[in-house]
């Protein structure tokens, strides 16, 4: 049964939705998106190297030969944060959030071509029915900011999203632990963070309000990456790649549903009715993954 698998992708959406509370939260105090996109980074590396030392030490002992892939993964998270963040800044979050979420489609021609996965017309039109309803609750009909550099930066969002479900995908395939994949690709998202960061000046607003911020940094990590990410991964040992990324596209209705109730936003009508088709092309997809083989049952 693949119904654990199948929450877990819901449960990741939600709390990757939860993203704009923090952000809401956080730009008053002064941060930049590179300083929240390195919180999440940071914070995650060392919540999981805690676990890891608490419950699970042989996780920090890998292959040399698996240190490029986990590496290109903590690559690919961060980019794919830091790419969306600046595409919401140069259009808007509704056209970075659709463009980012094309990446089901490249998920799908890409699983198909290299891990020979099976693309039913079921599945081609509950994603076609998720992207519909994404537009419509990010507000994207009607509302489309065209600027190029905006666009390219959400599409490459997009493109990076892509390639980490890949990675992850292979790397269930390789059946490699799961904690030690966490471990070492947040480390490299770290690093690679810690360059956008500007470190002194975080230091100076975490310094200013140290009780507002420290709670929201930690919980910007753990909150709408480490839970989020670890169950996404888990969910590859049973779900298709494709499955699991089209389910992803929760976050935007999420992160809609979250304005609305908590930052004032308007539910328009056309919004109303992406989310009707976004929870009726879930159900769908659910319905139909639940009568195809995985790549572990064949």
């Amino acid at each position: 049964m693949k119904k654990k698998e199948f929450a877990f992708i819901i449960v990741a959406g939600l709390m990757w939705g939860s993203s704009c509370l923090f952000i809401h939260a956080l730009s008053p105090l002064g941060f930049s998106v590179g300083q929240m996109v390195s919180a999440r980074g940071v914070v995650s590396f060392v919540a999981m190297a805690l676990y890891a030392l608490l419950f699970n030490r042989k996780s920090f002992r890998i292959k040399l030969l698996d240190l490029p892939l986990f590496c290109g993964m903590g690559v690919l998270l961060f980019a794919t944060a830091y790419f969306y963040y600046l595409g919401v800044q140069r259009t808007s979050p509704s056209t970075a959030a659709v463009l980012m979420y094309m990446a089901p489609v490249y998920v799908l021609i890409f699983s198909v071509i290299f891990f020979h996965e099976h693309f039913t017309p079921a599945k081609g039109i509950s994603i076609f029915v998720m992207l519909v309803g994404c537009a419509l609750v990010s507000g994207v009909v009607g509302g489309l900011a065209f600027d190029f550099v905006g666009m390219l930066f959400s599409f490459l969002s997009g493109v990076c999203y892509a390639a980490y479900s890949l990675f992850a995908k292979l790397a269930a395939k390789q059946e490699k632990d799961t904690v030690s994949l966490s471990i070492y690709s947040y480390f490299a998202m770290a690093i690679v963070s810690l360059f956008f960061a500007k470190p002194v000046e975080m230091a100076g607003f975490i310094a200013k309000e140290p009780a507002k911020s420290i709670p929201l940094l930690v919980g910007i990590g753990l909150v709408t990456f480490v839970i989020p990410y670890f169950l996404y991964t888990v969910s590859f040992r049973r779900l298709p790649a494709g499955t699991v990324s089209a389910l992803a596209v929760l976050e935007p209705l999420a992160a809609t549903l979250y304005s609305v109730f908590f930052l004032g936003e308007r539910l328009t009508v056309a919004s109303g009715i992406g989310v009707f088709l976004i929870l009726g092309a879930i159900v769908a997809l659910g319905i139909f993954t639940g009568r195809e083989p995985t790549s572990t049952e064949n």
